[in-house]
Formats: C-alpha cells, sequence, structure tokens
C-alpha cells in the first residue's frame, strides 16, 4: 500500500504550526520534517562551537544556538550555531547571519550539505560557514569570496583561520570532551 502524499505547508503555517509534542522540526520546499534529538558528541560540538565563538565577538554581535532561519518562500530550517550583528529582537528568525555552524551527523548531512548549505549561500549577509562532523575530526568551511564561494579540503587536525572572527579556531577547542 502506498503512502499518501505529505501535506505541503505555507512558511506562515509553519510557524505557528506545532504537533503537541517537543519534537524539532524543519519545513524543506513546504514539507515538514521531523529532526531526531541530537547525539550528545552533536551537542557538545555545537556548545565548543557557540563558547570559541562567542569568546570573539564584539558587541552588538551575538551567538545564537538553533537559529531559525528562512532560506526560501517554503523553506525554514535550524542552524546549529549562527551569528548576527543585527540588534535583539522578539523574532523566531534571524535576518542576517554573517557566520552559520552545522553539525553534521549521519541523521542530517544529506539536508545539512545538500539543502541548508546551498540555502545558506544565498544569503546576502552571510560570510562563512563551518560544517563540523560530529563522528569524527573534519571541518569544511566555506567563505564568500568576490567570485563567489570558497570551500577548504576537509580539515582534520590542526585548525583553521575564521575571517568572521578574525582569529584561528582549533579543532581540539571544537571537540572538547567529546572523545573524537
Amino acid at each position: 500500500m502506498s503512502e499518501p502524499a505529505p501535506r505541503r505547508m505555507s512558511f506562515e503555517e509553519f510557524l505557528t504550526w506545532g504537533d503537541g509534542t517537543d519534537t524539532r522540526h524543519m519545513l524543506i520546499d513546504g514539507v515538514v520534517v521531523a529532526m531526531a534529538p541530537p547525539s550528545q558528541a552533536h551537542s557538545r560540538i555545537a556548545g565548543n562551537a557557540g563558547y570559541e565563538i562567542r569568546r570573539h565577538l564584539q558587541p552588538p554581535c551575538a551567538v545564537l544556538s538553533e537559529a531559525g532561519l528562512r532560506l526560501a518562500a517554503a523553506t525554514c530550517v535550524q542552524a546549529d550555531v549562527a551569528v548576527t550583528c543585527e540588534p535583539a529582537d522578539t523574532g523566531r528568525l534571524i535576518s542576517a547571519p554573517v557566520l552559520i555552524v552545522e553539525v553534521l551527523s549521519p541523521s542530517t548531512v544529506k539536508d545539512d550539505l545538500g539543502v541548508k548549505v546551498p540555502g545558506y549561500q544565498e544569503l546576502p549577509s552571510l560570510r562563512e560557514i563551518w560544517a563540523i562532523d560530529s563522528e569524527q575530526r573534519s571541518v569544511r568551511v566555506w567563505r564568500r569570496i568576490e567570485e563567489g564561494w570558497l570551500q577548504t579540503l576537509p580539515i582534520r587536525a590542526g585548525g583553521f583561520r575564521s575571517d568572521v572572527l578574525a582569529t584561528e579556531i582549533a579543532l581540539d577547542d571544537l571537540y572538547a570532551t567529546t572523545g573524537i
């Protein structure tokens, strides 16, 4: 027996919708997608990244976890960590991120790299994206340059330079307390 087609939802409906549970969701091209709770390694890496970023920010910039972003008319996602330099407000979404961090897990890597990163690259304010693997030491960095986006090869040791933060980021700091 075939499954019924998923009900498509508008962006506005999605923002007011709730399924009555604590499950996190994202809207991909009008389809609601449930997100499993993250692993401990995923959560620790996201927390470590937020901490390292916060150490190097100057006001009015702020680091946000599980930051809501609208990527298209019917696509709304949550970045694991995002930086914005816009004034704080009471809205659910950030409009002008300058740095986004995604922690890659086996269950999310397809959407993270196939949907989110290309969508993030369309945001005019965004200058840098970090994709941090949650199972092995590996970070990919995208930087906006005049000609478009420059992606690094996977970084597996040492660290990398963040142009947004104007500092070096050590993989040891991102993976602290994870056992990875």
